[in-house]
């Protein structure tokens, strides 16, 4: 079982609408026995929140439901739990690497862009700010998947 943590600031927004995407994946796939996903923030600032409602009404919009979703910040047992961290932006990437209580935990911490040719490097933009849900969507919906592949192995 490979174990997939989705990880952006706050919790509400990307990581959830990833978390959602790849569910779906896993269960319309039949890969429920290889993939178990989760999703938490950098920051304990939106702590037990649901998800943004421009989050939520995208992921509608496409299916997919998480409106029983709470936000929560990333913990040591998480790390532990984790086989690949794929977060959205640089902010992501250095914070965890800060809190990333072992060489091998930092290890794990992935950009989500960096599995598309042409992508790597790039960072997906935090809607909260943006506004742009849709964007957001399209670029998880484009990146999960090539994830899964490249993860199974």
């Amino acid at each position: 079982m490979h174990h997939i943590l989705f990880v952006c600031l706050g919790n509400i927004c990307r990581s959830p609408m990833a978390e959602a995407i790849a569910q779906k994946l896993i269960d319309d796939q039949g890969l429920t026995r290889q993939f178990a996903v989760r999703s938490v923030a950098t920051s304990p600032e939106e702590e037990g929140n649901h998800p943004h409602p421009g989050a939520l009404k995208a992921m509608q919009h496409h299916g997919l439901d998480a409106s029983a979703h709470r936000s929560r910040p990333i913990t040591a047992a998480d790390f532990a739990w984790a086989d690949t961290i794929i977060t959205m932006d640089h902010m992501n990437v250095l914070n965890l690497q800060r809190m990333a209580p072992t060489a091998a935990d930092a290890a794990k911490i992935k950009l989500c862009l960096d599995i598309l040719p042409g992508r790597q490097g790039q960072a997906i933009d935090d809607p909260w700010y943006t506004h742009k849900f849709e964007l957001t969507y399209q670029e998880l919906a484009e990146a999960i998947p090539a994830w899964l592949t490249a993860l199974k192995g």
